[in-house]
C-alpha cells in the first residue's frame, strides 16, 4: 500500500518535489507530506528515496486497484546555472485490501477503513455505505471527545478521502488530537475518531483509528546490536475479545525480506508472550553509517528504517487488519578519532601510513606538508601512492599513504651511525554530501641504522695487483669475486690475503686466470699490452687496469723470429691453439687458453721480405684462418710480425723491433679533463634534467636533445667532438643488443632518424663555442618483436679533444674516417621511455 521512488545520490544538489494534478504541480511542503502521505529519506552517500501512500492526495485512483502517482522532481545548486527538472510517473497495482490498513511512516500515520458500517442503530447488519453519504463531521477521542467540521480538520492538517469503496484518514504524530498510551511497556501514539457521514435526514458513522510506536522505549543500543520491542496485541486498535495473530514479517526500506535474505543479512525476528522483537546488527547490509563534524572532532553513527507487517483478525465477522511500522532508528552518535597506523619498514625507506576507519561518505580532499598543501591527485604524481581501500560491506574506509625517505617533505636528522627521518602531515578530509570539512595531524618517525658497505681500492705494479677492501658496518657480511672466481680458501693462500677486522688484503700476481689482457694502442698490439683485473664485492665494484711493456716479437742474427700472441678480453671466444701464420699449416709452437707462441725462419710460414732504403723487412701475420673467422662474433683479428735487418753492416746485428713513424708524435703525459653530458628539458638548451630526474620517461619518437661540455679548460684552441655514441638496454656500455648513433663523428647512416647537431653560439653560459657540443635524437626502443618493447635505454658517448690548429682528419675535423686523434673519454646517459602508449609495427 505504498509506492517508492529511488532518486540516487544527489552530488550536492537540492530537491524539490512537486506533486501533478490536473496538469498543475503543488509543492510538497513538509507540513502537506505529512497531510498527503509522503516522506523522504536520504540514504548512504546522499541517495535519496521517496515514498509515498497510494492514496496520497494526489494519486489517480481506478476502482481502488490501480494508483498512479507523477511527480516533478527539480535539482538546483550545486554551482549549476540551469535547473534540471525530472518526471516521474508511478503506477501501483494493489488489490489485495484487508478491512483495515494501518500505516506508520516516519511522520505521519494513516488509516484505510473499509466503507461499511451500522447505521444509526448499532444493532442492524453492516452494509456498505451508499456513494451519496459524505463526511460532515470528525469526533476525535483525546480520549476526551473533540468534534470537528472537515474543513477545520483539513486546515488542521489531516488528510481525509473517501474513496468508491475505503475511507482514507491520516495525520501527523504530532497533530493535538493524538495521545500516548503505554501498551506492553511500550509508548505509543494513538488517534481514535469517529467519521460522520450525511445523507438528507439518515445518518451513518465510521470509526477509524491508528496507534503507532515511539521510538524512544521500544528501541534499545548496545555497542553492536539494535533492538526492537513491537507490542504485538495493540489494544487501542483491538475492539473485541477474539484475537488471532496470523502473519509476521520483516523489511528494510519498505521492502518485504525473505527469511533467507534476513538469515544473509544476520537480523533477527523473533515472537514472544508480549512483543515482537527485532535485532539488527551494528553495520548490518541495508543501513549505513553517517558520519558527522562537531568542532574539528568526527562523530559517526549507523542509520537504518526496518519495517514490520503484523495480519491478525478479531471477532465473529472475520476482520482482518493489516498493520505496517517504518521506523527510522539512529544510533547515537559516538566520537571516533582517526587512527593512524604506522607501518614503516625503516630500511625500505619509505614511510608506509594507514588512515582510518571512516563512513564511506568521508573522502580525502587533500594532505599539508610543511611548506606546501597538496591535493590527492597531486600526491599520488609526486610518487607517494595515495590509496582508497573501502571494506567489502561498503560501509566503511581508510586510506594508505607512502612517502619516501628522499622527498624534500621528509625532515632528516643524522647521529654517528643513525639517521631519524620525520614526517608531519595533516589529512584534510570532508563529509559528503554536507562538505563537512575535519582534519586530522599525524607525526611519524623513522631511525635508520646507517649501513656502510666495503669499499674497495687497488694498486699494481710490473708483478701484481694489490687489493684492500675496507670493512663496511660490523655484521655487514659479503662476498669477494676475482675476476670469474669466488674468493675460497685456496684462492686465499695463492693471493697471500691477510685480514685483521677491519681491512683485508691480498695481490693477484699478472699471470693469475682471473688476469684479462686488453690493447691500450690502437696500432696492431704496438707492444703495449693493459692487464686488467676485476674485482666484486657485495654492494662495491672494482676494475684495475695496468699498463706494461713486453716484447712480442724477437728476431734473431740468424733469421729465426718469435711471436707472443695474446688473447685480449674483447675476443674472449677466440681460441690461441687455432691461431696461424700466413701458411695455415704453421701454428703455434705451445699454446694454451690465454697464450700462442711461434717460432718460424724468414724464409717460412708464408714470410715476405722488402728491400728499404737501409733495411731489409721480413713480415708475417698472425690470425685465425678464414673459416674459422666467419664463426667469430667480433671483428677479424690480426698479429703483425715484422723484423727489420740493416744491410749496411757485413756481419749480424740486433735489429729494431718497433716500427719506424713518418709522423710526429707526443710521448704519453698525464692531465685531467672533465667532460659532463646532460639531457635539455627544452630544445633552446636552457633548462636542464637534474640527476633526481632521471629515469626520464619520453614517448616514441619524441625529441630528447643532448649538451656535451668540456668543464674547467680555458684554452680555445681545444675542441670537443663526438666519436661515438650508442645505445644499449643496461647500464654496461659493453653489453648487447647495441644501436649506433654517432659512428666516427657522424649520424649513423643506417638509423632512419638520424642524429641532429646543433650549432652552439657563445652566451652568458657559453664562453667557447668549441667546449661544447649539441645533438638530438629521436627516442626509440629496443624490441624483441613488435608488441615487446623495452622499458629502459641507456647512451653512452666516447669525446675527443682536438687541436683546432692541428686537426688531422676523423672527428677532429668532421670526416667520417676510421682515423683518431686526440684524447678520448666516455660517456654514459640514461632515460626511459614510455613504451605501453605506441606500439612499432
Amino acid at each position: 500500500n505504498m509506492l517508492r521512488v529511488d532518486v540516487g545520490p544527489l552530488g550536492g544538489w537540492h530537491l524539490d518535489v512537486a506533486a501533478v494534478i490536473n496538469n498543475s504541480a503543488v509543492l510538497i511542503t513538509p507540513t502537506l507530506a505529512c497531510q498527503c502521505g509522503f516522506s523522504m529519506n536520504t540514504g548512504q552517500l546522499g541517495n535519496t528515496m521517496i515514498y509515498a501512500s497510494l492514496q496520497n492526495c494526489f494519486a489517480q485512483n481506478v476502482d481502488d486497484m490501480t494508483f498512479t502517482t507523477i511527480l516533478n522532481l527539480r535539482l538546483y545548486g550545486s554551482g549549476k546555472v540551469e535547473d534540471e527538472l525530472h518526471q516521474v510517473v508511478k503506477t501501483c497495482h494493489y488489490t489485495l485490501w484487508a478491512s483495515r490498513e494501518i500505516v506508520c511512516d516516519g511522520s505521519y500515520m494513516e488509516a484505510s477503513e473499509c466503507r461499511a458500517n451500522s447505521v444509526t442503530d448499532p444493532r442492524r447488519a453492516k452494509v456498505p455505505i451508499d456513494a451519496g453519504f459524505r463526511i460532515t463531521t470528525l469526533v476525535f477521542f483525546t480520549p476526551e471527545e473533540r468534534v470537528m467540521k472537515v474543513a477545520e480538520a483539513q486546515r488542521s492538517g489531516y488528510g481525509i478521502a473517501n474513496t468508491p469503496t475505503r475511507l482514507v484518514l491520516r495525520s501527523s504524530k504530532a497533530s493535538p488530537e493524538t495521545y500516548s498510551q503505554t501498551v506492553a511497556g511500550v509508548p505509543m501514539t494513538v488517534l481514535k475518531t469517529s467519521i460522520i457521514f450525511e445523507k438528507k435526514w439518515l445518518v451513518t458513522r465510521l470509526d477509524a483509528a491508528a496507534a503507532c510506536p515511539a521510538l524512544e522505549g521500544s528501541v534499545f543500543f548496545t555497542e553492536n546490536t539494535i533492538s526492537w520491542f513491537l507490542p504485538w496485541h495493540i489494544d487501542p486498535l483491538i475492539s473485541s475479545g477474539h484475537f488471532q495473530l496470523l502473519e509476521v514479517h520483516m523489511g528494510v526500506a519498505g521492502e518485504r525480506l525473505d527469511p533467507a535474505e534476513m538469515a544473509a543479512r544476520q537480523y533477527s525476528l523473533t515472537v514472544n508472550e508480549m512483543h515482537v522483537v527485532v535485532e539488527i546488527p551494528v553495520g548490518a547490509v541495508g543501513g549505513h553509517f553517517k558520519s558527522r563534524v562537531q568542532d574539528n572532532q568526527y562523530f559517526s553513527s549507523y542509520m537504518i528504517e526496518p519495517m514490520v507487517e503484523l495480519l491478525w483478525v478479531e471477532d465473529a465477522m472475520q476482520e482482518d487488519t493489516k498493520y505496517k511500522v517504518l521506523l527510522p532508528i539512529t544510533t547515537p552518535m559516538w566520537r571516533q578519532p582517526p587512527q593512524v597506523i604506522d607501518n614503516t619498514v625503516p630500511e625500505e625507506r619509505r614511510f608506509k601510513v594507514l588512515l582510518g576507519h571512516f563512513g564511506s561518505d568521508v573522502f580525502l580532499a587533500n594532505i599539508t606538508f610543511p611548506g606546501e598543501v597538496m591535493s590527492v591527485a597531486d600526491c599520488n604524481v609526486r610518487g607517494f601512492n595515495v590509496l582508497e581501500h573501502v571494506y567489502p560491506n561498503g560501509t566503511s574506509k581508510f586510506f594508505t599513504l607512502e612517502v619516501p625517505f628522499t622527498d624534500r617533505v621528509v625532515l632528516q636528522m643524522s647521529e654517528v651511525g643513525l639517521t631519524t627521518y620525520s614526517l608531519h602531515l595533516t589529512f584534510g578530509l570532508l563529509v559528503l554530501p554536507e562538505y563537512a570539512p575535519f582534519s586530522h595531524t599525524a607525526y611519524l618517525d623513522a631511525k635508520l641504522v646507517d649501513v656502510a658497505p666495503p669499499s674497495i681500492s687497488g694498486s699494481c705494479d710490473h708483478q701484481n695487483f694489490y687489493i684492500l677492501v675496507k670493512y663496511g658496518t660490523p655484521g655487514f657480511n659479503f662476498q669477494t669475486i676475482v675476476g670469474k672466481q669466488m674468493l675460497t680458501s685456496s684462492l686465499a693462500q695463492q693471493y697471500n690475503l691477510m685480514e685483521n677486522g677491519t681491512h683485508l688484503s691480498f695481490a693477484v700476481p699478472f699471470s693469475s686466470p682471473s688476469v684479462v689482457f686488453e690493447v691500450r694502442s690502437a696500432c696492431n698490439y704496438d707492444e703495449r699490452l693493459t692487464r686488467k683485473l676485476h674485482l666484486l664485492c657485495v654492494f662495491s665494484e672494482l676494475s684495475l687496469a695496468c699498463n706494461y711493456f713486453t716484447t712480442l716479437t724477437e728476431c734473431f742474427p740468424n733469421g729465426t723470429m718469435t711471436a707472443l700472441a695474446v688473447k685480449l678480453e674483447a675476443v674472449h671466444s677466440l681460441n690461441p691453439s687455432q691461431l696461424t701464420l700466413r701458411d695455415p699449416t704453421c701454428g703455434p709452437s705451445y699454446s694454451d687458453d690465454r697464450y700462442a707462441y711461434f717460432v718460424f725462419t724468414g724464409n717460412s710460414c708464408g714470410t715476405t721480405r722488402r728491400f728499404l732504403a737501409n733495411m731489409m723487412l721480413y713480415e708475417n701475420e698472425i690470425s685465425l684462418p678464414d673459416d674459422l673467422e666467419m664463426n667469430l662474433s667480433h671483428a677479424p683479428s690480426r698479429l703483425k710480425v715484422s723484423c727489420y735487418y740493416d744491410v749496411n753492416k757485413t756481419h749480424a746485428v740486433a735489429f729494431h723491433t718497433r716500427p719506424r713513424r713518418s709522423k710526429p708524435y707526443a710521448d704519453n703525459a698525464k692531465g685531467e679533463l672533465q667532460v659532463k653530458m646532460r639531457i635539455a628539458s627544452d630544445k633552446f638548451y636552457s633548462m636542464f634534467h637534474s640527476l633526481e630526474d632521471y629515469p626520464i620517461a619520453k614517448f616514441l619518437l619524441q625529441p630528447v636533445y643532448f649538451e656535451v661540455e668540456l668543464i674547467g679548460s680555458t684554452n680555445p684552441e681545444v675542441s670537443l667532438e663526438m666519436e661515438n655514441c650508442w645505445a644499449t638496454l643496461d647500464s654496461d656500455r659493453m653489453s648487447l643488443p647495441r644501436w649506433n648513433l654517432i659512428i666516427n663523428g657522424c649520424p649513423n647512416p643506417l638509423d632512419p632518424h638520424q642524429v641532429i647537431f646543433h650549432p652552439v653560439l657563445a652566451d652568458d653560459r657559453v664562453r667557447y663555442p668549441s667546449h661544447f657540443k649539441r645533438f638530438e635524437i629521436q627516442m626509440f626502443a629496443f624490441a624483441e618483436d613488435k608488441d615487446n618493447l623495452s622499458q629502459q635505454a641507456f647512451v653512452h658517448c666516447d669525446i675527443v679533444i682536438c687541436d683546432t690548429r692541428n686537426p688531422q682528419g676523423g672527428p677532429c675535423n668532421r670526416l667520417c674516417s676510421n682515423q683518431e686523434n686526440g684524447i678520448k673519454g666516455m660517456l654514459s646517459h640514461f632515460l626511459v621511455m614510455e613504451t605501453n602508449v605506441f606500439k612499432q609495427s
